[in-house]
Order: C-alpha cells, then sequence, then structure tokens
C-alpha cells in the first residue's frame, strides 16, 4: 500500500493528471446533452423513422426506442473519450519515471520490479475509479432530471440500466491498466500518447470500415458481431449493445473480451520491465 500511495502522489503531483480529469468532465459536458438529444429523437412523439431501411437496421432502431436503452446511454455519457483519457493516466504512471529519469531510483528503492509495476496498476485502477465516480455522478443527476421531466422516469432501478453502469466502471478500471501496460512497451511519453491516441480515435473508426465493409463484400451482417474483438467496440458493446440490440452480441462478450485483453496486456508489460535495462 506504501507503494501505491507513492504512485497516487505522483500522478496526483503532475498538472498533466489534472488536465486529463478537467478533459474528462469537458468529454461528459459535451456527450451528455447530445444523448438527451438522441433519447429525444427516438423517445419522443415522433420517433426516428424505419421506412426504406433494412431489417438489421430497422429492428435496430426499434430496439433504440426502448426507454431502458437510451437511460443506460444517457447514464454513461462520455464514455468514449473518457476511457481514452484514463489510458492517458495510465500511461503517464509509467512514462513519467523515464520522461523524468526517476525510474532507477524507484527500482533502486524497490528491486522487487514487479511490486513497482502492480503498485502502479493498483493505482492506474483507481484512477479510473474516480473518473468514473465523478462522470457517473454528473450523469446520474442530470439523467434522471431529464428523465423525470420528460415522463420516462429515472430506470434507475432497472437492472438493463444497473449493468451498463456496472460494465462501465469495469471499462474504465480496465483501461487504466492498458495504460500502464502500453506505457511499459512505448516508454517514450510523447511517442506512447500519441500512438495509443492514434490507434484509439482512429483505429475504432477504420475497424468499424473493415468489418462493415467485409460483411456487405460476403453479404454476411452476423461479420459485424466480430467487432467486438477491438477493445474500444467492446467497451461500447457493454453499455449500448447485447442481446437488446439486433446484430450486436450480449454485452457480456465485451466484457469477457476486455479482461482478456487486461490479463495479457499486464502480463506482458510487467515481464518486459523486469527484463528491461534502465541503466
Amino acid at each position: 500500500m506504501r507503494l501505491v500511495r507513492a504512485e497516487l502522489l505522483k500522478i496526483i503531483t503532475t498538472s498533466a493528471a489534472w488536465w486529463l480529469g478537467v478533459g474528462t468532465l469537458a468529454a461528459t459536458a459535451l456527450a451528455l446533452p447530445f444523448n438527451i438529444f438522441m433519447a429525444d429523437q427516438f423517445l419522443g412523439p415522433n420517433p426516428v423513422s424505419t421506412e426504406g431501411m433494412d431489417e438489421l437496421q430497422a429492428e435496430s432502431v426499434i430496439a433504440q426506442q426502448d426507454v431502458v436503452v437510451q437511460a443506460a446511454n444517457i447514464y454513461t455519457s462520455g464514455q468514449f473519450f473518457g476511457l481514452l483519457l484514463v489510458l492517458v493516466v495510465g500511461m503517464l504512471l509509467v512514462t513519467n519515471e523515464f520522461h523524468h529519469q526517476t525510474v532507477t531510483t524507484t527500482f533502486l528503492t524497490t528491486p522487487q520490479r514487479t511490486r513497482v509495476i502492480t503498485a502502479k496498476l493498483v493505482a492506474a485502477v483507481l484512477i479510473g475509479v474516480l473518473f468514473w465516480v465523478v462522470t457517473t455522478a454528473i450523469n446520474l443527476v442530470v439523467g434522471a432530471l431529464w428523465l423525470n421531466s420528460a415522463g420516462y422516469g429515472a430506470q434507475l432501478g432497472e437492472w438493463g440500466v444497473i449493468r451498463s453502469v456496472l460494465l462501465n466502471l469495469l471499462a474504465y478500471a480496465i483501461w487504466a491498466i492498458f495504460g500502464v501496460a502500453f506505457g511499459t512497451l512505448i516508454t517514450n511519453q510523447l511517442g506512447a500518447v500519441v500512438t495509443a491516441s492514434v490507434l484509439y480515435l482512429i483505429g475504432t473508426q477504420a475497424a468499424s470500415l473493415v468489418f462493415y465493409a467485409l460483411s456487405v463484400w460476403l453479404d454476411n451482417p452476423t461479420i459485424l458481431e466480430w467487432q467486438v474483438i477491438v477493445p474500444s467496440i467492446a467497451s461500447m458493446l457493454m453499455i449500448t449493445g447485447g442481446d437488446d440490440i439486433p446484430g450486436s452480441p450480449p454485452q457480456w462478450v465485451g466484457a469477457v473480451i476486455l479482461i482478456g485483453y487486461a490479463v495479457v496486456t499486464g502480463t506482458i508489460g510487467t515481464l518486459i520491465t523486469r527484463k528491461r535495462d534502465i541503466s
């Protein structure tokens, strides 16, 4: 626990971590009203028309007209950019050591490198949980006020909503682990942040296009379900997909895939750090 407290002290005493926290709030502030607007479009008196859509698209739109689905989406607003910022925080826990040349002192103080990386993983998860708590609190207050005022009720007693909120917590924790693991792979701070951001923002869209093109080319819509192997898409599936959305695998599939990625990347990151020459 002393190591964990030391890692938390290292990150909270840098301005970058606070700016990332502000960025998470900003992402939530932008995503929340947008999701409320979309919920109003799907649930309002003039819902989105399915005319001219194929069967799968029409079923998806109809599924989105469920108040539980929209409530879950509102209460998890800001996840896409929030996970990216948590990823960066996790990377900073590792790359700061190399950037500020404190890594030698750290490993001389605690020669058991596995304990150091474990402390960084725990600290990153705690920060991810904190980000989730703050953003979820904002979403719950504003979202519940809008849902009640619109006559739909807060929906906080529905298991579909509770499940999405809890899986969102899991996503924040896992992406914090990804950040630490990624930082062990690329120790250059700027290189790690730029590479991870490009992979997350552009890679997600590119992967979606590839799977969509394959589904059209092979005339097989079920290929779209395989998008879940992409971590960022698995995260979105956990809160907005599932059996209620046609063409989407169950939410637990996204959770299992993310946990698998976390175990593999965390293990690889620890092994690399144990063997790396830091002289």
